[in-house]
């Protein structure tokens, strides 16, 4: 009879992402597992029938972690640039899970990060209907466009390229905010992509200060 696993599989799961934390989801090895729990490799098999079933469940905890981020920014004054922001600081304060999240290849070789996109949209919608007086199609353009600039930011911030202060990107992004906002409620057919962007243009270059 094997010997009973003194951790349980939870346990295992969170010194799983604790090693994702400080290395990256590459490092993530039987071996590397195993040392961070100080046992042998055996218990770690005898939890997860591979490490690839270990990696899963680490991408299962690192999206309930982002979740967590995108609930606070939620109950900020402004929801959506709360989310911005906060999903700025997951970025700044988690980047190994960021970059597992947003910045990988799935199991089918598609970057995750649209999986991600799609998932964020479902959690926000109804918060930007209710804020910005908007049906859910326009929601949805708002938030993807919106979500470019967010992602934009926070990959900056994880690869260590970003100039901006957290004031800065406050402002960036409210300065989009206000520009897509205005275009949905301003432009008709923007949603939909069924207007003339020339004369959009046209017109506003015309304008004078």
């Amino acid at each position: 009879m094997a010997p009973k696993n003194k951790y349980t599989r939870e346990e295992m799961v969170e010194a799983a992402v604790r090693v994702v934390c400080k290395k990256g989801i590459d490092a993530l090895t039987a071996k590397a597992l195993a040392g961070e729990l100080g046992v042998s490799t055996q218990p770690v098999f005898t939890c997860f029938h591979t490490i690839e079933e270990a990696k899963r469940e680490v991408s299962i905890s690192a999206q309930r972690v982002y979740d967590s981020y995108v609930e606070a920014g939620l109950r900020m004054k402004v929801p959506f640039l709360g989310v911005g922001m906060q999903y700025i600081r997951f970025a700044k304060e988690e980047p190994q899970l960021y970059r597992l999240l947003f910045l990988t290849t799935n199991e089918e070789g598609n970057i995750s990060v649209m999986d991600a996109l799609h998932h964020s949209q479902e959690l926000i919608r109804e918060s930007l209907q209710q804020t910005y007086h908007i049906d859910a199609e326009a929601a949805d353009r708002y938030f993807r466009d919106m979500w470019l600039v967010v992602h934009s930011l926070a990959t900056l911030v994880v690869t260590g390229g970003c100039p901006y202060s957290e004031e800065e990107m406050g402002n960036i992004l409210t300065g989009f905010s206000v520009s897509i906002c205005k275009s949905i409620k301003e432009i008709p057919g923007f949603v939909g992509n069924n207007y003339d962007p020339d004369e959009i243009f046209r017109e506003l270059v015309e304008k004078t200060l």
